[in-house]
């Protein structure tokens, strides 16, 4: 068994490369196992390296250390790959993902735990020729988070307050913009304010737009909120982001399924995992069991998910 460890120095307030390196040393000295410590130098860097190393190997451990993009470059690394399991050892400020693992999530922050944990299959999205992992959207959302990082720049301007710029820039610019959505059966036309995918809960720092979403069932959780006023905006984004969507069953459509399609005219942009790209015609699908993801040792949230998940509530 090999164990790789990816580390992107970028990631979260400071370059955690020392930090995962005394932790390596510290846990395998005296286990058996190779272990490599692999610091990327170029967006897209982890998904070669994982695919190339995966060629010589019969059982690929690869532990994505950085937040919430590392672990989506590393999931494209090794969707479908048999012999390679992904897991995140987060040393990044979202870590969103591992939210949707309730208080499990601080198992992931011990090493320990991952090197004794337990692998199990998890749904990917595939979104035309690349996967995502946990949540992708199109909409206003994800055109505020392509643009965080412009206003983080300006000086005085940074962290959380670069995202309530781009909010707000947003917000007088106009939130929906002419869109065809196609899912569930049901076509949406005209004005499109936002469309989530989700196979995990958390995105975007925080936010919780389906609670009940579940990454290993083989469906996706959608949510699709047509042309709203900027005030009825105001009024839903708060239980948008708190997991109470269903209180605006009029406004916020909630369905299930295995796909949904978005089009326009005019390029829009698609939120993956935090990764953004922008096209023209975009096709989200789920692929159940396309990635081998490790576990922490000790989690406990398959066993009790229907006890601790709410019920899903279709419209």
């Amino acid at each position: 068994m090999k164990h790789l460890f990816i580390v992107n120095p970028a990631a979260g307030k400071k370059d955690q490369t020392d930090y995962v390196r005394e932790q390596c040393a510290r846990v395998f000295s005296g286990r058996c196992g190779d272990y490599e410590v692999y610091v990327t130098k170029a967006p897209r860097d982890a998904e070669g390296v994982i695919r190339q190393k995966a060629g010589g190997c019969d059982d690929l451990r690869v532990y994505a250390c950085g937040g919430d993009g590392t672990l989506h470059e590393c999931a494209n690394g090794a969707a479908f790959l048999p012999n390679v399991t992904v897991t995140h050892f987060p040393c990044g400020t979202g870590n969103d993902f591992i939210k949707t693992f309730g208080a499990d999530r601080a198992l992931f922050l011990e090493l320990e735990n991952l090197v004794d944990g337990f692998v199990r299959p998890l749904d990917l999205i595939s979104v035309n020729d690349r996967y995502g992992l946990n949540v992708c959207s199109v909409g206003t959302d994800a055109r505020i988070g392509a643009n965080v990082h412009k206003y983080s720049k300006i000086p005085l301007i940074g962290g959380a307050t670069g995202y309530v710029v781009s909010m707000a820039v947003e917000f007088l610019r106009g939130i929906s913009r002419p869109m065809d959505i196609v899912c569930g059966g049901r076509t949406f036309s005209g004005g499109i304010t936002l469309a989530c995918i989700c196979n995990g809960r958390f995105y975007g720092g925080g936010f919780n737009p389906e609670p009940g979403a579940i990454p290993d069932d083989g469906v996706l959780e959608f949510i699709v909120v047509p042309k709203v006023s900027r005030l009825t905006f105001v009024r839903l984004v708060g239980d948008y982001a708190k997991g109470k969507a269903y209180r605006h069953p009029k406004e916020i459509i909630r369905l299930r399924g295995e796909r949904l399609s978005a089009e326009a005219e005019e390029d829009f942009v698609v939120n993956l995992d935090g990764e953004i790209v922008t096209l023209r015609q975009v096709e989200f699908a789920v692929r159940p069991g396309a990635l081998r993801f490790l576990f922490p040792k000790g989690c406990t949230f398959f066993t009790d998910i229907r006890a601790n998940s709410p019920e899903f509530c279709a419209e």
